[in-house]
């Protein structure tokens, strides 16, 4: 027979940790006023609560919109570790959207974040790396620009860019000594971040000692790591300042090594990185001289679309040398064999590699 007794346990449905969501449009600006509250564990539950409803993209700009952002700037200070958790939660899965990834850079989060570098909690520095490599990932085109040397605003029109937004901090430098000193799993985050920002621009890095520290990450024991330093060399590499410091560190044998690597994204990436580094003289020949004609001829047949297609081009430039176009003046038929590949990028690359390897003066 029921009664009409009240229990005093909650109901199956309802999570302790988590503050009650209030009904309809109520429920993300009552959760903004207790991210606000004195007491501790009113913080906390609501940023418990905060976490499961910003995976929907409607609530994040709705967030962004109430000014969520500034009171989970705040709380990114917490002497609770528990609070700064969470928060830096928050802000990573906000930064999984485009809209959270506009806001964040309309509202200076990026600075804010970058505060939590030296955090004793590791889990609070991964889900700020987290967020960074979200960032340095949306596409290039907005805010500021590099022009004679200073920072300007580009047009309102162009699209909001994360890597720049992070360059235009003075990060890159922090994120490359922190490559020294953090975990396998945040340094594959920063790596990630880099290699992005050095997109934008590589002076702040190479200033910063960046390619000894990179050259050390290629022979890690992670291949995560070993694919994402090659990687950011390779971005490195664009300018011609980056081309001769990695040619003066002596990189350039180090990524021949890695072109027999068992791991596909390290040979793609260790292939695209000489590519680049084998535009200049020096670096051509310092190729040359490493025997990176022999692993690379293997690389042309790789099953990797990628791998071929950096291959080639690498080739391409190593061709270019009286040395080198002998020796692969041997091995035009290969390239031949691509001329039809399955990649039109491949066969494009192919046929430009014929036509430098069979150039008469």
């Amino acid at each position: 027979m029921a009664h009409a007794r009240i229990s005093a346990k909650l109901p199956p449905d309802i999570d302790p940790t988590k503050a009650p969501i209030a009904f309809g449009e109520r429920a993300l600006p009552k959760l903004n006023e207790e991210l606000q509250s004195p007491e501790l564990l009113t913080r906390q539950r609501a940023l418990m609560a905060l976490c499961d409803l910003v995976h929907d993209p409607e609530n994040v700009y709705q967030a962004v919109q109430l000014g969520f952002l500034d009171n989970l700037k705040n709380l990114l200070l917490d002497q609770d570790s528990t609070v700064r958790q969470k928060t830096t939660e928050v802000l990573y899965v906000m930064a999984t959207h485009t809209v959270g990834r506009n806001g964040f850079i309309e509202n200076g989060v990026i600075p804010a974040l970058s505060q939590l570098l030296n955090d004793p909690e590791d889990i609070c520095r991964r889900n700020m790396h987290r967020a960074f490599k979200m960032m340095s990932e949306l596409p290039t085109g907005l805010g500021r620009k590099r022009q004679w040397g200073k920072w300007k605003k580009m047009s309102d029109n162009s699209h909001n860019s994360g890597a720049f937004d992070i360059v235009g901090n003075g990060l890159v430098s922090s994120l490359v000594l922190k490559l020294k000193t953090e975990v396998d799993e945040i340094q594959e985050l920063i790596l990630d971040t880099l290699a992005g920002c050095l997109c934008v621009e590589a002076f702040e890095a190479l200033a910063s000692g960046a390619v000894p520290i990179l050259k050390e990450k290629l022979t890690h024991q992670s291949e995560a790591i070993r694919s994402k330093a090659a990687r950011s060399l390779l971005g490195i590499s664009v300018p011609l300042e980056g081309k001769n410091i990695v040619w003066d560190e002596e990189v350039i044998p180090v990524l021949v090594s890695l072109l027999e690597d068992s791991d596909v994204e390290v040979r793609a990436d260790a292939a695209g990185a000489l590519m680049f580094a084998t535009i200049t003289t020096q670096g051509k020949y310092a190729a040359f001289n490493a025997d990176a004609i022999t692993p690379l001829l293997k690389l042309v047949s790789d099953e990797s679309s990628k791998v071929r297609l950096n291959a080639i081009k690498s080739l391409t430039m190593l061709s270019e040398t009286p040395e080198g176009r002998k020796v692969l003046l041997d091995h035009v038929d290969l390239f031949r064999e691509h001329l039809n590949d399955p990649s039109e990028a491949v066969s494009r690359a192919a046929k430009i590699a014929i036509k430098v390897i069979e150039w008469k003066p």
